[in-house]
């Protein structure tokens, strides 16, 4: 806590921050000395909350005497001032029913993440596609289609079964899909997928013309595949953007247009989301601590989720930075955890 502030003067902050972030107005002196329960004249009230400006912790946004909390102002009362409960149990219950309702699939799991926390929070909820940089390569498979198409099976990790159909130049027969997949787990297995592709790849480019018809077979499909794959690509699942339209220091059209460019193409989220990855626990950026513009008069509230023991996504809320912080908190941790728990099952 910041060593400058008295007991005084600490109250009296947190009773306008809470003020302010119930109701969205500036608060002048005369109020604050109403409702802090304290006995303190406005006068003196004045002279702490011009103390707090100096400091950086207050700002007036207009030429009345009303003030609210900076983004520093308000990283001060998250970190020293704020009281985070525990969800009750029911609650709690009730999110866990909702995520095992499911089919099961991390596409299911993931778009029923992202409502619960749109719904449950009022603003923005966005919850990232499990990335699979370090999945480990386990085995594939290749089965023949119409038109020169295969079905490539592919198990990463210990359980998780991927499909995709490739289309090629030319028909392969049973006898080459078969060898070529036996070749491919042979050199593969236990490799990331991300070493995968890389491998794959630098085959393609130094060792072609040396290879034998097998070789050369296995590489091209296996290059096909992870050339093309998506899966691994960061994603996420948004819901709840038009929330934000109901909150007034975010209903200005220009800053709506920011926020909803940004979601739309997604850079700056996800850098900012992969920041939250390789935290652990619930981390907060509020306003211009995110380092875009287009987040300075908004909070995100993440958290990370964990499949077999890796962390391979993060879940958060975006709202305005006048947010309910100790409401949230344990909103998005407790249903972090609860996302684990369902990928994991």
């Amino acid at each position: 806590m910041d060593s400058q502030l008295d007991a005084r003067t600490q109250h009296l902050f947190r009773v306008l921050v809470q003020s302010y972030i119930h109701d969205g107005q500036p608060i002048g002196s005369r109020t604050l000395a109403r409702v802090s329960d304290l006995d303190v004249s406005p006068a003196t009230v004045r002279n702490i909350m011009s103390d707090l400006e100096a400091m950086g912790y207050l700002v007036s946004p207009h030429t009345s005497a009303g003030r609210v909390p900076t983004n520093q102002g308000f990283r001060l009362f998250v970190d020293t001032m704020l009281e985070v409960k525990p969800l009750n149990n029911k609650f709690v219950s009730g999110l866990k029913n909702q995520l095992s309702n499911t089919d099961k699939s991390q596409q299911s799991v993931v778009e029923t993440a992202s409502s619960l926390l749109s719904s449950l929070t009022h603003m923005a909820g966005l919850v990232t596609m499990p990335q699979h940089q370090q999945a480990a390569f386990r085995q594939i498979e290749f089965l023949n289609l119409s038109d020169r198409r295969i079905l490539a099976i592919l198990v990463v990790d210990q359980k998780e079964v991927h499909n995709r159909v490739i289309n090629l130049d030319r028909d392969y027969t049973e006898s080459e899909l078969r060898e070529a997949a036996n070749y491919l787990n042979e050199i593969l297995a236990g490799r990331t997928l991300h070493e995968v592709r890389k491998l794959l790849l630098q085959e393609l480019d130094t060792v072609r013309q040396d290879m034998n018809d097998l070789m050369r077979t296995a590489v091209i499909l296996g290059e096909k595949i992870f050339a093309d794959n998506k899966e691994d690509t960061p994603n996420y699942i948004i819901e709840g953007q038009t929330n934000l339209m109901e909150f007034e220091e975010l209903s200005n059209i220009e800053k709506l247009r920011g926020l909803f460019e940004a979601f739309s193409k997604k850079k700056e989220i996800l850098h900012l989301l992969d920041r939250c990855i390789c935290g652990t626990g619930v981390q907060i950026f509020i306003g211009n601590e995110s380092g875009y513009d287009v987040f300075d008069d908004c909070s995100v509230v993440s958290a990370p989720y964990i499949v077999n023991d890796d962390v391979k996504g993060v879940l958060a809320v975006v709202g305005p930075t006048r947010m309910e912080y100790d409401r949230l908190i344990p909103i998005v941790d407790v249903t972090a955890k609860l996302v684990s728990e369902a990928l994991n099952s």
